[in-house]
């Protein structure tokens, strides 16, 4: 099948090359020349573990990327609307959805066989239906459900694994106006067997994509609140709480030979310096948003919001505890992305630790394996010095604030001991056994 993929951001470019190593012939879509250029000569416009590989071995075969969107969706029997939908504090932001309709309707007037379009943005609710629709049917001078299909096509891709779950999903969930367009959606996702395939309307369908992140914050929230409690109360450990949770077989169920599973959302019941990312904050943000559009409170995603907000605020409390003013303290920074394994530092909790760093005048050094080029967009120059190993960055440190779970960082105990350095040591993100250095602070241990 022939398949334009438009916008060439995370989801738009994973798809696109996950969808050409399945098989299909596929065409990227991208009004940034600079960006097709790359991504023509095999080089990746961002970071993601094994998507370099996949890009190198289709481009030029079954994946080519190109800024001409009407060429593309002439040659094409389907198009994905992959393009942001940032949002603003009231509402998610449309333009990039509006525009790529317009122009995907404007290119549907010169075709003469049958085309889907699907949106794989992230859109509130009644998006599909209700903005792209009369679009298309404007731009195009035809009419969906007889002229051509509209579906929508949520994405479950987690940054740094998402070449994995894009080839190897637990759901594919398909939205249409019609049963053509689920058939077609069907066709895409053929070569994906084994999976279970839910087949909807594209309202429902972009609910699933909302409920299923708004459900993950939760539980991350949740789980740092009554990290907070333990640490409130003392002489508790969350770890050891959600250790007793997890062990529930609701959670980690036990096999008839007694084995006992312990499945990936148990990750999401951690205490921890808080979430951030791409999606998270955003689709709570925009659905609690919707919802008060529609007469309907969300106030159980207005508190996940509110806790997550205030966690980093744990390490910075853990700091304040051992130095009144950090002015002049030097203080090394172990993690700055919001997640190990990408470079993303959006709404990363790395953000409101280093500000107050800064702000309180600390001499902050910080490392992160691939961040670092972003984190230069945020952080003045002068502020922070960047380091380019974790010995360069304990060098006559007096506190050592890890808040980002690289693996790389396990060794830090040893890298300390090699050094013969006794800092502090507050652990954001639990990784370290507490007894493996000397001055040891954590979240969901007493303050």
């Amino acid at each position: 099948m022939k398949i334009a993929v438009v916008g060439t951001g995370y989801v738009g470019l994973v798809s696109g090359v996950c969808l050409a190593e399945k098989g299909h012939d596929v065409v990227c879509v991208d009004n940034d020349l600079a960006k097709v250029e790359r991504i023509n000569a095999g080089v990746s416009p961002i970071h993601e573990a094994g998507l370099d590989d996949l890009l190198k071995s289709n481009i030029g075969g079954r994946l080519k990327a190109t800024n001409d969107l009407k060429a593309a969706v002439l040659d094409s029997d389907v198009s994905l609307i992959a393009v942001g939908t940032p949002f603003d504090g009231a509402e998610i932001d449309l333009s990039y959805i509006r525009q790529v309709s317009a122009d995907i309707g404007d290119a549907l007037k010169d075709k003469t066989d049958y085309h889907v379009v699907v949106v794989k943005s992230t859109v509130v609710p009644g998006t599909t239906d209700a903005v792209v629709l009369p679009i298309l049917e404007a731009h195009s001078g035809k009419k969906a459900g007889a002229d051509f299909g509209l579906g929508m096509n949520p994405e479950f891709l987690r940054e740094g694994v998402a070449i994995p779950d894009f080839m190897y999903p637990d759901r594919i969930v398909i939205g249409g106006i019609d049963e053509r367009t689920l058939t077609v959606l069907a066709d895409v996702y053929a070569p994906f067997s084994g999976v279970d395939i839910v087949k909807t309307n594209s309202k429902t369908a972009e609910m699933v994509k909302y409920t299923s992140n708004s459900l993950l914050a939760t539980l991350i929230s949740f789980s740092n609140e009554i990290g907070n409690l333990c640490a409130a109360l003392g002489n508790i450990d969350a770890i050891e709480v959600m250790h007793g949770v997890h062990l529930d077989k609701r959670l980690s169920p036990i096999l008839g030979n007694g084995e006992r599973v312990t499945p990936a959302i148990t990750s999401y019941l951690e205490a921890g310096c808080g979430f951030g990312g791409s999606c998270f904050p955003k689709d709570v943000k925009a659905l609690i948003s919707h919802g008060k559009k529609e007469g309907q409170p969300m106030e159980m995603l207005s508190a996940v919001i509110n806790i997550n907000r205030d966690q980093p605020r744990q390490v910075l409390d853990r700091l304040y505890k051992h130095f009144k003013d950090i002015e002049g303290i030097r203080v090394a920074v172990m993690g700055l992305a919001f997640k190990p394994d990408t470079d993303d530092m959006r709404e990363s909790p790395a953000i409101t630790v280093v500000n107050e760093l800064i702000a309180k005048q600390a001499d902050v050094r910080a490392y992160d394996p691939v961040a670092e080029e972003e984190a230069r967009k945020l952080f003045p120059d002068e502020a922070i010095r960047y380091c380019a190993s974790i010995q360069e960055t304990l060098e006559g440190a007096e506190a050592v604030l890890l808040l980002t779970r690289w693996g790389v960082f396990e060794q830090l105990p040893d890298t300390l001991r090699q050094m013969k350095l006794n800092p502090l040591v507050i652990d954001g993100r639990r990784m370290l056994p507490k007894d493996s250095v000397e001055r040891y602070e954590g979240i969901g241990i007493s303050l």
